[in-house]
C-alpha cells in the first residue's frame, strides 16, 4: 500500500475545494486542457493484474496480493491509518505493463491526489464534488496511459485522459443518461479486440456492457445487454486479470460479504464465465478498490 509519506500528503492541506463548471485537475504548470496525450505507437496494452486493496470503515487500509489462483493471499498484517477523509479511491495503471503506479484519491471536500506508490502524493486541483461517481477503469483515449471517468449529478459522463504521470487534461463529454447506473467497472479488454471496455449495471439489476472504441472522442460503443440479477451485490470492481489467463476479470461483492470472482472470456456477447466464491468477511471495508 502507499506509504505514511502519501497519507501525510492528505492530512492538514487546509485547501478548501472550489466548485467550477469544469474543475482544473491538474498542478499550475500542467498543460492546456486542450490537449490529449499523444496517441501510443502500439494498440497492444498489457492486461493489468494487480493487488486488491480496502479501507475499513475506522479508516484503515489494507493489501491482498494475488496468488495465482483467481483470489487472494490473507491480508497483509500492517496497515496504513487516516484514511477516514477519503471519498473515493482507485488505482491507475501509468503504462503498458501489467502493474499500477499508484491512486487517484479524492478527499470529502472535492480535492483530487494522485499518489504514486511509496512517494508523497501531490494535490491536482479541487471541485472534484461535483461528481457522483469517479472511476478508472483503464485506458480508454488511445494513448499508453489509464484515464478517469467522472459522472455530475445530472447524469452526464466525462473522461480525463492521463498523461501517464497521474497528471490529466481537462475533460471531455461522454454522454448522458448514465444516472441510470449505480455500478461502473472495468480493468482491461473484456471483447478480445484489444481495446478497454466497461460493464455497467442499472438499478433492475441488469448489466451492460460497453465496448471501448479507442477513441477519446467517442469512447464506448452502444451498450449491449450481457446478464440479469447483478442487483445481488453492493460493489462491483475490477482490478484486472486474476486467473492468469490473459482476460480482465470481475469481482462482485454480495450482501453477506462474500467476495465473488467472475473471470473473463474475451467474448463480447458473453463476457463472464459463471462465478466462483472467493471468500467472506469483505463488508469489513467501505471502499475495495
Amino acid at each position: 500500500m502507499a506509504a505514511a509519506a502519501v497519507t501525510a500528503a492528505l492530512v492538514g492541506t487546509g485547501t478548501s475545494a472550489v466548485a467550477a463548471d469544469s474543475p482544473s485537475p491538474v498542478a499550475p504548470s500542467a498543460v492546456n486542457s486542450a490537449q490529449q496525450p499523444a496517441a501510443a505507437a502500439a494498440a497492444t496494452t498489457a492486461t493489468l493484474s494487480s493487488a486488491l486493496y480496502g479501507i475499513d470503515k475506522a479508516g484503515n487500509s489494507y493489501g491482498y496480493t494475488q496468488d495465482g489462483k483467481g483470489g487472494f493471499l490473507a491480508r497483509e498484517s500492517n496497515s496504513d491509518s487516516s484514511w477516514s477523509d477519503i471519498k473515493d479511491m482507485s488505482q491507475v495503471n501509468n503504462g503498458t505493463d501489467a502493474k499500477t503506479d499508484g491512486l487517484w484519491a479524492r478527499d470529502y471536500s472535492g480535492s483530487l491526489y494522485y499518489m504514486p506508490w511509496d512517494v508523497a502524493g501531490t494535490r491536482l486541483g479541487g471541485g472534484w464534488n461535483i461528481y457522483n461517481k469517479l472511476v478508472s477503469a483503464g485506458n480508454f483515449g488511445g494513448a499508453g496511459a489509464g484515464d478517469l471517468l467522472a459522472r455530475d449529478s445530472s447524469g452526464v459522463l466525462y473522461i480525463y485522459l492521463g498523461y501517464g504521470n497521474g497528471k490529466l487534461t481537462g475533460r471531455y463529454k461522454v454522454g448522458s443518461g448514465w444516472n441510470a447506473y449505480n455500478q461502473i467497472a472495468g480493468n482491461g479488454d473484456l471483447t478480445g479486440d484489444g481495446k478497454h471496455d466497461i460493464v455497467a449495471r442499472d438499478s433492475s439489476g441488469n448489466l451492460w456492457l460497453y465496448k471501448g472504441t479507442g477513441n477519446y472522442k467517442a469512447p464506448f460503443a452502444a451498450r449491449t445487454k450481457v446478464g440479469a440479477g447483478w442487483n445481488a451485490y453492493n460493489l462491483l470492481v475490477s482490478t484486472g486479470d486474476l486467473d492468469y489467463d490473459g482476460r480482465a476479470d470481475l469481482l462482485a461483492r454480495d450482501k453477506d460479504g462474500i467476495l465473488w470472482r467472475y473471470s473473463g472470456t474475451g467474448n463480447a456477447a458473453s463476457p463472464y464465465k459463471a462465478r466462483v466464491k472467493i471468500g467472506g468477511g469483505w463488508n469489513t471495508y467501505r471502499l475495495l478498490f
